[in-house]
């Protein structure tokens, strides 16, 4: 088989590694790493049941962590890890809100060490009223955290960005306009501290004016040339014409109110309760990493992190956990930035590969109900239910290929196909029974569906006999399918 191609000779990418994120991290080798970037849950270990909807229900998450400590202590070995395999020059940032920021902060000073601190970002990312309500005896908390740590040299990867200046700072900066109505701003062109012949800056004149500048005679003759440099009108002294048009605009400072969060009707939103917008991470890619650096993600949920540096020709690895998580974003993958999933275009050098799924019973049996019921459905080529509330028996839908979407108001939490899909239900036990069919042959009459999946570990003879005699006394057909006929792809014809 040929080798794959690979962007370090120590460590391969463009993997999404399902599982827990310390025992990867374990087996990654030391400095092999550019940029790093989590936004680990707080209280839990992403061991959850719901993937989306926390608007709707309560989010299921199998909490491990009792305390702030504890969740500390959790994040504690994945840290030390983290911080083994980033390179000297790279750099690494921690998502984090109010919960546990400053306690986040102390550990990450005593792993990476205090002079590696670079910068604590504050992302603006909501407005007042989504907080601070009447009768609430608290600040609205607007904002999360962004801890930055370099890698430990003072070389670390740094690409400085910028914002476009608004309105009013053009008009207070900028005032003034040359005779072709160019805005500029006046620079200095004087040497720093006091001209002193010993900072070796020249010494000459300037439009009929003696003195120690900043820029060689030769440069300061080009400045002339080209209609850069005059002494201003009631001055006395030549200075720097700084155009509008030349500029980049505003460096990027250590707050950021300019990045909206996703809502539910924004285009790239999955409904995932803490998806980041990509602008947040293109700029945290942009700022520490260059073209074909390698960049991680350990906790990386639905996959914003991995997309956006996909899209900046970067390098990438994630890490999550959840089984749910981890389709969905190699869906999102496929699906956003047009990129084949699978070992044949990963070794050509243009795809990437997902490993560590449950790929037995015995690991299927331990996942949370609506993790199991996500796997099931997405197995099966379907699309989830964003919600357990109300689902009428429904655990996922089916779509034919020939159905097209139709667009009508706003999300209802599904795709909006014109009618024609198949519900699937996913139990999570032995045997399914005939209690179980017979609720599904009532959603079935009920949504009027000529065909539905029915998923499960097994089927009784009971439930079996009832499928068959439901079909001769209705024509609706139910097709039973096992957690092994799944694994095994022995499902092909029965979705035909």
């Amino acid at each position: 088989m040929a080798k794959a191609r690979r962007a370090s000779a120590l460590i391969d990418t463009r993997i999404i590694y399902c599982g827990d994120n310390l025992e990867q991290l374990n087996r990654m080798p030391d400095g092999c790493v550019d940029l790093i970037y989590i936004d680990p849950p707080f209280n839990s270990n992403r061991n959850y049941e719901v993937f989306w909807g926390e608007t709707k229900e309560k989010r299921a998450f199998d909490d491990r962590h009792a305390s702030t400590q504890a969740y500390v202590d959790f994040m504690r070995p994945r840290c030390v890890e983290l911080a083994r395999v980033l390179k000297p020059t790279g750099s690494f940032y921690y998502h984090c809100d109010w919960h546990a920021s400053h306690y986040v902060k102390v550990m990450l000073d005593q792993v990476f060490g205090e002079n590696c601190f670079v910068n604590e970002i504050v992302w603006k990312r909501q407005t007042s009223h989504n907080d601070a309500k009447q009768g609430s005896k608290h600040f609205g908390r607007l904002h999360d955290v962004l801890l930055f740590y370099c890698g430990g040299s003072d070389e670390y990867t740094w690409n400085q960005q910028y914002v476009a200046l608004d309105d009013s700072y053009i008009e207070s900066h900028y005032s003034q306009k040359d005779e072709k109505g160019r805005r500029f701003q006046w620079g200095d062109l004087r040497a720093p501290g006091g001209a002193a012949p010993s900072k070796g800056n020249p010494h000459y004149e300037v439009l009929g004016v003696d003195g120690y500048w900043r820029f060689s005679k030769e440069k300061m003759d080009q400045f002339i040339v080209e209609g850069r440099v005059a002494i201003p009108s009631g001055g006395s002294v030549p200075r720097y014409k700084r155009f509008l048009d030349e500029s980049k605009g505003l460096p990027v400072g250590s707050v950021w109110d300019d990045i909206n969060p996703i809502n539910s009707q924004a285009k790239e939103s999955l409904g995932y309760p803490t998806q980041k917008p990509i602008p947040l991470l293109d700029r945290i890619i942009r700022s520490s990493s260059n073209e074909h650096d390698i960049v991680l993600d350990a906790f990386c949920g639905c996959g914003t992190a991995i997309v956006a540096a996909e899209k900046l020709h970067r390098q990438w690895i994630g890490i999550d956990v959840s089984p749910t998580a981890c389709r969905i974003m190699a869906k999102r993958l496929r699906d956003a930035c047009g990129i084949k999933e699978g070992q044949q275009p990963w070794l050509a050098g243009h795809g990437f590969i997902l490993e560590g799924l449950p790929v037995s019973e015995g690991q299927l049996r331990k996942l949370p109900p609506f993790e199991f019921e996500n796997w099931a459905v997405i197995a099966l080529g379907g699309i989830p239910n964003k919600t357990q509330v109300g689902d009428m028996g429904i655990d996922g839908r089916i779509f034919p290929a020939g159905a097209s979407p139709e667009k009508r108001g706003k999300a209802t939490g599904h795709l909006d196909f014109m009618d024609d899909w198949y519900p699937v239900q996913v139990k999570q036990k032995d045997k399914a029974g005939r209690p179980d069919i017979d609720a599904f042959e009532a959603m079935m009459a009920r949504n009027d569906r000529k065909k539905g999946f029915f998923v499960s570990f097994d089927f009784s003879s009971d439930a079996l006999s009832e499928i068959g005699a439901y079909f001769r006394k209705s024509g609706r057909v139910i097709i039973p399918l096992t957690v092994r006929e799944i694994l095994e792809e022995q499902i092909a014809h029965k979705l035909a």
